[in-house]
């Protein structure tokens, strides 16, 4: 298994735009010809679009386009522009005489980082879209991660900077990847280990805290609810929908293996899952790498985020020590 670059997963367009002084973006991730789509939403606070239509016993089994973006409700706005984009190069389930684009989308509580009156709207998303035909991707602070942050249970001036991040691997002909907005309630951890990269942590006296820890100190109290991690699969795998379900569900491991906690009533963690149908593969395989590539994908939006609106960043604390 080597390692590959995301957009090196024929069949798919990632573009980004985004409102740094506003703080929120939008990530889109396109299939202008019809992918396989699947979503698993295990978080107790989704703020999701079309995810219903992505049940394999309804009628649509092919989508265009997943959006990831901030603003939290507000932010679903954005897959208009999406929408738009995709309408004007004839792409969408096709019906005599027109064709209406299928967009699926998650949002991430970002409103606490900035400007809480700024959202992705529709031509922000739109300009997304537009700047997918780049063929551009950077990991960090933009897109969807523009806002993100983690370890906000005692409060945002006590969270970090987090981002969005992708990772990919390739057997053969066999592509697998993943895009990940980190904006966690808990801690991010390398995967399946104790070596802790970013959560609670007090600027003024340097203290690091365990979010799981301060769960059980604090039994009872209320918690913080600005969390959310939302990421997609992507994948050339000929996998049907049912599969792909599946698929999505156990890329969910990728989350438990580096957030600690992951799933709860405060968070939204949804993700989703697109293939291009172009390559035999066991699906047991394909889940092997969606995992290593969720897990990746969330260490490097952590690791790529730089320190911003007030927050400390993993590489900004890396910074500290070095000197």
């Amino acid at each position: 298994m080597k390692s590959i670059k995301i957009n090196e997963i024929e069949g798919f367009q990632i573009g980004q735009a985004q409102d740094e002084t506003g703080g929120t973006g939008v990530t889109c991730i396109l299939c202008l010809e019809g992918a396989t789509g699947a979503v698993d939403v295990r978080g107790g606070g989704p703020a999701t679009r079309e995810t219903d239509l992505l049940d394999p016993k309804n009628m649509v089994q092919k989508i265009n386009a997943v959006v990831l973006s901030g603003g939290s409700a507000f932010g679903l706005e954005s897959s208009s522009g999406v929408m738009q984009y995709l309408k004007e190069k004839g792409a969408g389930f096709g019906m005599k005489g027109f064709c209406v684009p299928i967009v699926c989308q998650a949002s991430l509580f970002d409103l606490g980082c900035a400007d809480p009156n700024v959202f992705p709207d529709k031509a922000m998303g739109y300009e997304a879209a537009c700047n997918s035909e780049q063929g551009h991707w950077t990991s960090g602070c933009y897109g969807a991660g523009t806002g993100a942050s983690v370890g906000k249970m005692l409060g945002f001036d006590r969270a970090m900077k987090s981002g969005i991040g992708s990772a990919a691997f390739q057997i053969g002909p066999l592509k697998v990847g993943a895009i990940v907005a980190v904006n966690a309630c808990g801690d991010v951890f390398e995967p399946d280990s104790q070596t802790r990269l970013a959560g609670i942590y007090d600027k003024e006296t340097q203290t690091a805290y365990n979010t799981e820890d301060l769960i059980l100190q604090m039994a009872g109290q209320q918690l913080e609810r600005m969390n959310t991690t939302i990421g997609c699969v992507l994948t050339n795998a000929d996998l049907d929908q049912a599969q792909l379900t599946k698929l999505a569900g156990m890329a969910q491991n990728g989350l438990a293996r580096t957030i600690r906690p992951v799933h709860t009533p405060n968070d939204g963690d949804t993700l989703f899952a697109m293939t291009t149908n172009k390559v035999p593969a066991d699906l047991t395989l394909v889940s092997v790498m969606a995992v290593n590539a969720v897990s990746q994908a969330i260490v490097d939006a952590i690791k790529s985020a730089k320190a911003g609106y007030g927050l400390e960043s993993w590489s900004s604390l890396q910074q500290e020590i070095q000197r």
